[in-house]
Parts: structure tokens; C-alpha cells; sequence
């Protein structure tokens, strides 16, 4: 960091991830991120997720936040996605890629990526 100027652009890039990962809008993007989850992966995937969140312009309508433990430690990572007036949807074995996926499809497109659930993932 070299001047203020160099300081007040790296606060406000911080502060638009923050404003991603705290709020209240329709969708909210929980990953599990206790010791079993972390140990699998789960920081690239939380990261991957607030990152496409923003770039896909779904900022206004997606939150992305943290939790513990979820109770499934052999699925880790895991992922859950909760919208108003609809069943949860949990995503297993998550990995940044199929986070991306996730975003384009499910957040911003509305269909769930149903391979990629508890249900129906190849585990």
C-alpha cells in the first residue's frame, strides 16, 4: 500500500464483498463452514460464490453467508440455498466450479442444478 488513495479503493472492494455476505434479500447462500467443511473445501467455495454472486448482477436478490456445522460432515462442502416460499435445496460436494454453475443456473436462472443435490449427487 503505497497511498490513501491505494487504501480507499481496497475498503471499498472489501466493503462490497461484506455488504454480499450480510443482508436481507429473497435468496440466501449458506455454506457450511465448521471444521469438517473447511478441511473439505468450503473457504474456495464460499469465496467462488460471493464472487459470482457480484459478477452475475444477482447481488440485489442473493446474500451469501456462513454457518457451522450443518450435520452432514460426508458431504462437506455443503451448501444451501433458501428462498422465500420455496423448499431449501442443498447442494453437496461442492466445488468452486460447480458453484459457478449454481449461480448462473439456480440463482440467477431459477432451476435448481438437481445433480448437484443431496438426492441426486453421485456420492
Amino acid at each position: 500500500m503505497k497511498s490513501l488513495e491505494e487504501l480507499a479503493k481496497i475498503r471499498e472492494r472489501m466493503l462490497s464483498k461484506i455488504a454480499l455476505r450480510e443482508g436481507e434479500n429473497d435468496i440466501r447462500i449458506v455454506v457450511g463452514m465448521a471444521t469438517c467443511g473447511i478441511a473439505a473445501g468450503a473457504r474456495p467455495v464460499l469465496n467462488t460464490l460471493v464472487e459470482e454472486v457480484a459478477l452475475q448482477g444477482v447481488a440485489d436478490r442473493a446474500t451469501v453467508s456462513q454457518t457451522g456445522c450443518i450435520g452432514i460432515c460426508q458431504f462437506e462442502p455443503v451448501v444451501e440455498v433458501f428462498e422465500n416460499g420455496k423448499e431449501k435445496v442443498t447442494y453437496v460436494k461442492m466445488t468452486p466450479e460447480m458453484a459457478k454453475r449454481v449461480v448462473a443456473e439456480h440463482i440467477k436462472g431459477g432451476k435448481p442444478v438437481v445433480e448437484y443435490t443431496i438426492g441426486n449427487a453421485k456420492i
